[in-house]
């Protein structure tokens, strides 16, 4: 498959993870992912304009990309769609929302840096 979609991992947790999926363009929704000992559980919410053919190919690139690399020996992977518009984001304390969302960026940002190199 092409890389026609990206995914940017929000959250993760022992048993989930969050994903903004975009395309080079827009944001066009967000999958989150629950594992258990042999199901994952997906619930991907679409943009309003992502039609079912889409829908179908996210699902193969949310299965190949991000549940199969996680978990190879589950037994099925069970979807739930949704399919409308976004409003907004809303938090308890939108800046203690904005310094959270810095703060995994920057956890992100070191967990892709290669491990340091010890002299021997």
């Amino acid at each position: 498959m092409d890389d026609e979609y990206s995914f940017e991992r929000e959250a993760r947790t022992p048993y989930s993870e969050s994903y903004v999926i975009e395309t080079a363009q827009h944001s066009i929704g967000r999958v989150d992912i629950h594992f258990t000992s042999s199901v994952a559980y997906a619930t991907l919410n679409v943009h309003e304009s992502i039609d079912d053919e889409a829908v179908q190919t996210l699902i193969a690139e949310i299965d190949e990309r991000i549940v199969s690399t996680a978990d190879p020996h589950r037994e099925d992977m069970i979807v739930t769609v949704w399919r409308g518009a976004e409003i907004g984001v809303f938090a308890d304390d939108p800046e203690a929302m904005v310094a959270a969302l810095e703060a995994e960026a920057l956890e992100d940002e070191a967990a892709d840096e290669p491990a340091p190199h010890s002299a021997v």
